[in-house]
């Protein structure tokens, strides 16, 4: 597209903390509620555990995973099954959904069955799948959309292809990661894992970055990783500026780490259940945490840059 013809973006501008009340009163919430009709034409409630959540890059759809099998694509704004697409193929739970960061019709799904599919979510094809993976629960994609990384519950590691069916290669890991996220650039990989740790490797190599330049105790790694958490580390989120990364915690904990020193600046002790999602305004001007106990609310907290 020449230059003379390049669309005009309009410029968001940053929404203060004490303006959100005033902002959100006037809209209202949209429930997608799951519904298949009855063979007698009456709808009847599906009940699902919802393990993951995706929006698609340019937020034109919206992909959910749940407890029951059931992926589904939906059209966010048509809150009907009949203008979703559920893509079928998986025999056990989905723990995660991701959409290629570069390529807006391409899906990874990853179930508890072994498997990682990639979808084709315009025509509801599955064009690839790895198998063997065992009790799969993690899956993120490089930024550049070209290899996928994924975890299982014994603490083995997968760097796959989109496009081939094989392993490219496996690492083991001595504690299972929860999730993992990657660096904007794709060169560092961030693994939250069960000891309230986070690991910082090197990708595609996945070998930690920093090591420690003091005596350790014999037999004791050296190598560097980040403490913010007293148990397991369940998520972790790198701020659009890369300036902060966010991880949240099994203790009701969001810590925030600078990126530059690597030293936990804040946390956020608001909340009363397990932290299970972070997530950064598209400015990094505020970060929300939700937790797993529904009786809590999700903490919003203002960051100030220095």
């Amino acid at each position: 597209m020449p230059p003379s013809s390049a669309a005009i973006l309009r410029p968001r501008g940053s929404l203060a903390k004490d303006k959100f009340s005033d902002h959100f009163k006037p809209l209202r919430s949209q429930a997608y509620n799951d519904v298949n009709p009855s063979s007698r034409g009456v709808p009847t409630a599906s009940h699902h555990s919802l393990r993951s959540i995706e929006w698609s890059p340019l937020g034109n759809l919206v992909a959910t995973g749940s407890a029951d099998k059931t992926l589904r694509v939906w059209n966010p704004e048509r809150n009907t099954v009949r203008h979703s697409t559920e893509l079928k193929g998986h025999s056990a739970a989905i723990e995660k959904v991701a959409f290629n960061p570069v390529k807006e019709a391409e899906l990874a799904s990853i179930s508890n069955d072994g498997v990682v599919k990639i979808w084709d979510v315009r025509t509801k094809a599955c064009v690839n799948e790895v198998k063997a993976l065992g009790d799969a629960n993690a899956l993120a994609w490089a930024p550049d959309g070209t290899s996928i990384l994924a975890g299982n519950r014994s603490g083995e590691l997968f760097q796959l292809s989109p496009t081939q069916s094989t392993v490219i290669s496996t690492h083991k890991q001595a504690t299972a990661t929860t999730q993992m996220a990657f660096c904007w650039s794709g060169e560092k990989v961030f693994l939250p894992t069960r000891d309230g740790r986070i690991r910082i490797l090197s990708y595609p190599d996945l070998e930690p970055i920093f090591q420690l330049n003091h005596a350790t105790e014999p037999g004791e790694s050296t190598e560097f990783m980040l403490k913010g958490h007293t148990a397991a580390c369940l998520t972790a989120q790198l701020s659009p500026t890369g300036k902060y990364l966010a991880t949240g915690g099994a203790d009701s904990i969001v810590a925030l780490f600078d990126t530059k020193d690597w030293l936990c600046q804040r946390t956020i002790t608001r909340l009363s259940g397990p932290v299970r999602s972070i997530s950064f305004t598209w400015d990094g001007s505020y970060v929300v945490g939700g937790c797993e106990d529904g009786n809590s609310p999700s903490a919003l907290e203002p960051l100030t840059e220095s």
